[in-house]
């Protein structure tokens, strides 16, 4: 699947170049990942911010991605079935944002499903049993719903998708 940017866009990592500081999505704690924490994070290698730049350089939006571990229990039943009774691997969408003037253009869809691409990408390389992420608001969680996203059990805003459900909508355009 190839997402497509607006003519004068360009998706590049997170580098201290960027205006970081600058960016305002308006939810609070978006912006404070991106301002204070998204460039050491990836400095350490914990994971990986990629930001969407405008002609003029500034942030539009970005993502962030990184691995991790869920514990099997937390699990649904249909993803676990058969698997090891351990920690296992996820992907994980850590942040996604995009710039408050920018909101409703569709670059939020296209930044989600570019680190979608990434991760589905990822996989082909690192095994990992789901790809998860954490919801801020309901507004967030319908988003991510939309998408067919479900709740993990017992926490209504910790969203999954399989592996399947991602090679699934990755390979959807080629059918």
């Amino acid at each position: 699947m190839a997402v497509v940017f607006p003519d004068g866009y360009r998706l590049a990592a997170l580098g201290k170049d960027h205006p970081r500081r600058d960016f305002r999505s308006g939810v609070a704690e978006v912006d404070d990942w991106l301002a204070t924490k998204a460039l050491q994070h990836q400095k350490k290698r914990l994971s990986t911010t990629k930001v969407l730049l405008d002609g003029a350089g500034e942030i539009a939006g970005f993502y962030t991605l990184a691995t991790g571990q869920v514990d099997f229990g937390d699990l649904p039943a249909e993803v676990i079935r058969k698997l090891p009774r351990r920690a296992l691997p996820v992907a994980i969408l850590a942040w996604l944002g995009v710039g408050r003037d920018r909101q409703g253009s569709g670059l939020g869809k296209r930044l989600f499903a570019q680190a979608l691409a990434d991760c589905h990408h990822a996989g082909e390389v690192f095994a990992f049993v789901a790809v998860i992420l954490d919801c801020l608001n309901e507004q967030a969680k319908a988003f991510y719903q939309h998408w067919g996203f479900q709740e993990l059990p017992g926490n209504p805003y910790r969203l999954f998708i399989s592996p399947a459900q991602l090679t699934a909508m990755m390979t959807a355009d080629k059918d």
